[in-house]
């Protein structure tokens, strides 16, 4: 049976507690989708720092735990049946937290998989279109004479905020009245869009009323609060 000591990640970030599940990651949109679901769960958790700065994610050590070498990742030494876990992808983290806890996921089979659902709209269409925005908006892209990238990007940044706003009419979250990793699933990337790429004006968010309370109440919550500082960069 696979243990904790037997990864190689952990010569590079060693485990003071082996008996927790092990968080590999940095407080970017995607990471902190993993540390918020934590947070909220109360599962017991060692937090590791993936240094961008220093290219950590590209080492060999990291990328025998995600050979894509992106964050997060974790290991949780007690995983179905005792059994050592390694996970990467950060929609896939959610379900499995989410069905390891037992919580923040519908219990009806229906509304479960209508949960999942938002998840993959997050992972395949706003992750990605808003983070083309950053790009092209914020940092090296800004630079290209051709705007009509950024133009695109950002059109489509605006029509899936309309597809959230849409769903989030008359609802307090995603599902409802029940918060689940669909709206934790979303967090990191909203509020990226409009406070470290600085595009709040340039995809006009403050017209989009219902995501916007959404957001807020989002980000009121004491374990997304502290999810978004996870792991500390200090």
């Amino acid at each position: 049976m696979t243990g904790l000591s037997d990864f190689a990640i952990g010569k590079r970030w060693p485990a003071r507690e082996p008996e927790k599940l092990q968080l590999y990651s940095l407080n970017t949109p995607n990471g902190v989708k993993v540390s918020i679901m934590l947070e909220e769960t109360g599962l017991p958790y060692e937090p590791h720092l993936v240094d961008f700065s220093k290219g950590d994610q590209r080492t060999p050590e990291f990328r025998s735990l995600n050979p894509n070498g992106k964050i997060p990742a974790i290991i949780d030494p007690d995983g179905p049946g005792g059994q050592t876990v390694a996970l990467f992808e950060s929609g896939a983290i959610l379900v499995y937290l989410a069905e390891k806890t037992g919580k923040l996921i519908p219990f009806d089979s229906a509304r479960r998989w209508e949960t999942i659902q938002w998840v993959f709209f997050q992972m395949a269409a706003i992750g990605p279109m808003f983070g083309q925005v950053g790009f092209f908006y914020k940092f090296d892209g800004k630079e290209f004479d051709d705007k009509r990238p950024l133009e695109h990007y950002v059109e489509e940044s605006k029509r899936l905020l309309g597809i959230l706003d849409a769903r989030l009419e008359g609802r307090a979250w995603i599902m409802g009245d029940e918060y689940t990793i669909a709206d934790i699933a979303m967090i990191g990337p909203v509020r990226n869009l409009i406070t470290f790429y600085g595009a709040r004006a340039l995809v006009d968010f403050d017209r989009y009323t219902h995501v916007s309370a959404w957001l807020g109440r989002a980000l009121e919550r004491p374990a997304v609060q502290r999810g978004l500082q996870i792991p500390s960069r200090t």
